[in-house]
C-alpha cells in the first residue's frame, strides 16, 4: 500500500494509538487501555508497537511482544476505512520479521473467540487456532 508507511511508535503517538484502538479494535473482554500502559510499553520495548501511518496519522497497529523466549502478537487493529487494503498484512509481516531477527521460532496471536473479524484476518495471514491450549487470566488489582 503506497500511501502507508510502517514505523515504531514513540511516546508522542500514545493519544493517536488510543484513538485508533477505540475506533478499530474489539475491546469487550479486557481492561480499558490507558495512556500510562501504552507509554510504558513504548518505554520498555521501543520496537514492540509497530504502526501503519498515513498522512502522519496511525491507521494500523500491532504489538510484537518478545519476552526472550516466545513471540506474541497483540492489538492488531486497522482503521475501518483502511481495511481490505493490506495494512494488517504489512503490520504482521513486519512483526514476524522482528521476531526472526530476535531468534523467534513460533508466533502466537491473541484472538477472542467471538471476534469473527479478527479470526478471519488471522486465518487469512496463515494462523490457525490451537485447540489443545487455553488461555488462563487473572486481573491484577490496582496498587493503592
Amino acid at each position: 500500500m503506497a500511501d502507508v508507511t510502517l514505523r515504531t511508535a514513540d511516546a508522542g503517538d500514545v493519544p493517536a494509538v488510543l484513538d485508533l484502538w477505540r475506533r478499530a479494535a474489539e475491546d469487550a473482554h479486557r481492561p480499558v487501555d490507558t495512556a500510562r500502559a501504552v507509554a510504558g510499553l513504548v518505554a520498555r520495548d521501543p520496537e514492540a508497537l509497530i504502526l501503519a501511518v498515513r498522512d502522519s496519522v496511525p491507521v494500523g497497529s500491532v504489538i510484537a511482544g518478545w519476552d526472550g523466549w516466545r513471540c506474541h502478537l497483540y492489538r492488531l487493529a486497522v482503521a475501518p476505512e483502511c481495511r481490505g487494503l493490506g495494512v494488517g498484512r504489512l503490520l504482521v509481516e513486519a512483526a514476524e520479521e522482528r521476531f526472526r531477527q530476535l531468534g523467534g521460532i513460533r508466533v502466537d496471536a491473541m484472538v477472542l473467540d467471538d471476534n469473527g473479524l479478527g479470526q478471519r484476518a488471522w486465518r487469512a495471514l496463515g494462523y490457525e487456532p490451537q485447540a489443545e491450549w487455553s488461555r488462563w487470566v487473572k486481573p491484577l488489582p490496582a496498587q493503592p
